[in-house]
């Protein structure tokens, strides 16, 4: 049903458009377009959410499927005399996973260019770099952002306190593995490949179902616990990546995950049952597992008391929030699975 060379084609696109929690304008004019170019209702939310309805036979049981929008980065703390910016984590950042090199830093009024910095080498235990080499994690308050620009040219970009940084556009670019896909930003621009791949293919679902892009996620699932306040859904799926780690039992390849617990609480094991028959339906396989230092869409919602019934599937991933490695199959596979599912929910 889906193309490896068109899901990596997809998933370049949405990771060439920025966008860090709270600052997604970028992806929400590329959606927008394209869920309305797929005849799909589509709107945006008070909260930023881009969701698409897709209509089903039955209205009274609705469902959401979410997979979140944001990116994790950086953010301005402060701007020193000489123009280089201090900057603190957005989301689950580390400055060693970009390394030293080209950010884009999103100004009001344009983008422009710095490198992230971490200070010479080539330095005596007289250096506060020394310790970094030998015995210190490097934090992000040890790096700074170059700009080689006056505050005047910084103030004219609109660049200020609170201002985004995200890996440089031209460093973003997935590339191929064989069948798999490496690029920053899996986390969660693959998830929504998945909802783009199902508004294309989900034609007839059984119930209502809004495919929702959630906002700021990376930053406490924000997007996801508004649009579950305000609209009254049966269950709600997380789509997300799962962490490849020795200390779960996940193998890496084609086969999706299905979660039972996570940092925030347990799912709902009959949402969860439910989605292992339509696995099965479909001749899909699918793993299982609980895992911790990790959260979704669902499980915030649903320990917060905004949905009863809860899910998250997810591919499994190496580097997670860092330059991530997953299986265009088992994204692939997570479009059977929930085709299936909707198709047959309540029958």
């Amino acid at each position: 049903m889906l193309s490896y060379d068109t899901l990596f084609q997809t998933i370049e696109e949405l990771v060439l458009h920025h966008s860090p929690s709270g600052v997604e304008e970028e992806i929400d004019r590329f959606l927008l377009d394209r869920f309305k170019t797929l005849g799909l209702e589509t709107w945006q939310d008070r909260a930023g959410n881009i969701i698409a309805k897709i209509p089903g036979k039955n209205a009274s049981r609705p469902i959401a499927i979410t997979g979140h929008k944001d990116e994790i980065g950086a953010i301005v703390k402060s701007i020193d005399a000489d123009g280089s910016l201090q900057v603190r984590k957005l989301g689950g950042s580390f400055p060693w996973v970009y390394g030293e090199g080209v950010v884009d830093i999103l100004g009001d009024n344009t983008t422009i260019q710095g490198i992230l910095s971490f200070g010479s080498r080539h330095v005596s235990h007289e250096s506060p770099q020394k310790a970094l080499q030998d015995n210190a994690p490097l934090r992000w308050e040890d790096a700074w952002v170059e700009t080689k620009l006056t505050l005047t040219e910084l103030s004219e970009a609109g660049v200020h306190p609170g201002s985004r940084v995200v890996v440089g556009k031209h460093r973003k670019h997935p590339i191929r593995l064989k069948d798999y896909i490496a690029s920053y930003t899996l986390d969660n621009k693959a998830s929504v490949a998945i909802l783009l791949a199902l508004a294309q293919h989900l034609k007839d679902p059984v119930t209502d179902v809004y495919l929702v892009a959630s906002a700021k996620e990376e930053v406490g699932a924000i997007g996801a616990l508004y649009f579950t306040q305000n609209n009254h859904l049966d269950a709600l799926i997380a789509l997300e990546i799962c962490p490849l780690s020795s200390e779960y039992p996940i193998d890496d390849g084609e086969a999706p995950v299905l979660l039972s617990q996570d940092a925030y609480g347990i799912y709902d094991e009959n949402l969860n049952d439910e989605l292992r028959q339509a696995a099965e339906n479909a001749e899909m396989p699918l793993q299982l597992a609980a895992i911790s230092g990790f959260g979704s869409d669902a499980s915030i919602a649903m320990k917060f008391g905004h949905i009863a019934r809860a899910a998250c599937l997810g591919f499994p991933t190496q580097n997670t929030h860092g330059y991530e490695i997953a299986h265009l199959g088992a994204i692939a596979n997570c479009v059977t699975i929930l085709k299936s599912y909707c198709e047959t929910l309540f029958d």
